[in-house]
């Protein structure tokens, strides 16, 4: 990749240089051909104005002839590449008055199209280009001797010269300062392709370790680093501890759950063995608690599909008005055998009758949500769970509330994520620690919302509070809400 960089910013650097150059040379000749058109057109006009009066000092009845012979001298020193003293006849033809029977010929390749001869003869200067030659033609009025007999006639300086070649002067310099320019671009895109490659390839073998399991790679973040690759580098090491943290939480939840898992499989086992040898007397009590144990590996087995089918969306909701404190009062008395196994108090709010909170909910849903709760209340509960029922800002409220040690500072910011998993009181076997993380999903597909407050203001312990849309009685259906597919 190093490579390709610095080929790509030479071979840009010299298609710059060539473009550059093609522009360059193109408006250098174009001012080399336009200064060259001024300096033919004062030349031509210096030379007819002295002529007139030298050439007649020095042969006064021929300053045709006068005028050759002056431009024969300053030929060189004008750098001119032809010229001419022609007679423009009044029919618009070019005269030789040295030998008018002769037809002339045109310095330079030039044409009768390329001077005007109307033009001359309203003693006009033209000039222009033809073939890569510049010229200037300067008419005056003279008396020159024809077929031995004077006449007054236009008479007109032609010269022509081809305009300095800018490559030529220009050339070598602009080939030395090509080169010199591309061997510092080479150098320079080395540096820059060390400087940004480099971390490029030391981000790619990073990710490759993490790719590969070692979750503890990490790329070195320099100071003086550019911004872009300081984000890569930090985004890349983001990653990482990301990857490691729901790695060791994955770890940490497959212990919970094969814990739970090998608990009741374990008490199953036992129980089993001694039924099968006969050593056990109470072969219904033990029957009893393989049944028991067999409805918690049910559970959890349950809550771990539901867990699932939560995560992929893929469950269903048949929301409909209902009666939250009937619902919720339904759920909870469900419950009271348990609580009295466990010699702990559960109860609920009564209002007067008058006060139903109207919801619009799943009802499977929400008593699955309320049992989760509940399951969780009576797991750390001391002595109380109590259960509520009612309205704030707007919305139908549940709140589940115990008595136990609360959830610490640490620990509050995590409870409803999925792979989290807080270790029950030993001698507390309800639930498979999956409950919160359930409460949350369904919830939220209800449209609603579910939060932690412990420790409770003045009492401690821990309360659970879900909120709910509020809905009529007579239950006008509201939109289905994100992330649930209606049962059909």
């Amino acid at each position: 990749m190093r490579r390709r960089l610095t080929v790509a910013m030479v071979v840009m650097v010299f298609g710059t240089l060539v473009l550059s150059g093609l522009v360059s040379l193109a408006l250098a000749a174009h001012s080399a051909t336009v200064q060259t058109r001024h300096e033919l057109m004062n030349e031509a006009e210096g030379l007819a104005a002295s002529v007139t009066t030298e050439a007649r000092t020095a042969n006064r009845n021929d300053p045709a002839k006068a005028l050759r012979t002056l431009l024969a001298g300053l030929k060189s020193p004008l750098r001119l590449d032809g010229s001419a003293v022609l007679v423009v006849s009044p029919d618009g033809r070019f005269l030789d008055p040295v030998n008018p029977r002769r037809t002339p010929v045109l310095p330079g390749g030039l044409t009768a199209a390329d001077l005007p001869p109307q033009t001359l003869l309203d003693l006009q200067p033209v000039s222009g280009t033809t073939g890569g030659v510049v010229f200037a033609a300067f008419p005056y009025k003279a008396t020159v001797q024809i077929l031995g007999a004077p006449r007054d006639v236009v008479q007109t300086v032609i010269l022509t010269r081809r305009p300095p070649s800018a490559l030529v002067s220009a050339g070598p310099w602009f080939a030395l300062s090509s080169l010199i320019i591309l061997i510092v671009a080479w150098i320079l895109s080395r540096r820059l392709g060390r400087r940004f490659v480099k971390p490029v390839e030391a981000a790619q073998q990073v990710t490759s370790r993490i790719a590969s399991g070692d979750l503890d790679a990490r790329l070195p973040e320099h100071p003086g680093t550019d911004p872009e690759l300081a984000a890569l580098a930090a985004s890349i090491n983001s990653m990482a501890t990301s990857l490691a943290e729901a790695k060791n939480a994955e770890r940490h939840f497959l212990q919970s759950v094969s814990h739970d898992l090998r608990t009741p499989l374990t008490s199953i086992r036992g129980f089993a063995e001694a039924i099968e040898d006969g050593t056990t007397a109470d072969t219904v009590a033990a029957a009893g608690v393989i049944a028991s144990e067999a409805r918690r590996l049910e559970r959890l087995v349950s809550d771990l599909v539901g867990l699932a089918s939560l995560e992929a969306k893929r469950f269903n909701l048949e929301p409909r008005p209902l009666d939250l404190r009937a619902a919720v009062a339904d759920v909870t008395a469900a419950f009271a055998p348990a609580a009295a196994e466990l010699h702990l108090t559960l109860a609920m709010d009564r209002p007067p009758a008058q006060d139903a909170v109207w919801t619009y909910a799943d009802p499977d849903r929400l008593a699955q949500v309320v049992a989760n709760l509940i399951e969780n209340a009576l797991r750390y509960a001391r002595a109380a769970v109590n259960v509520g029922v009612g309205q704030s800002a707007g919305s139908a409220v549940i709140t589940v509330a115990d008595d136990g040690p609360g959830i610490s500072a640490q620990d509050m910011p995590s409870i409803f994520e999925k792979l989290f998993v807080a270790r029950p009181r030993p001698d507390r076997p309800i639930g498979s620690g999956l409950g919160l993380t359930i409460v949350s999903e369904l919830t939220q597909a209800m449209g609603g919302s579910v939060r932690a407050e412990s420790p409770i203001e003045g009492e401690g312990g821990t309360r659970m509070v879900v909120t709910l849309p509020l809905a009529a009685s007579s239950g006008t259906p509201a939109a289905t809400p994100a992330g649930a597919t209606p049962r059909r």
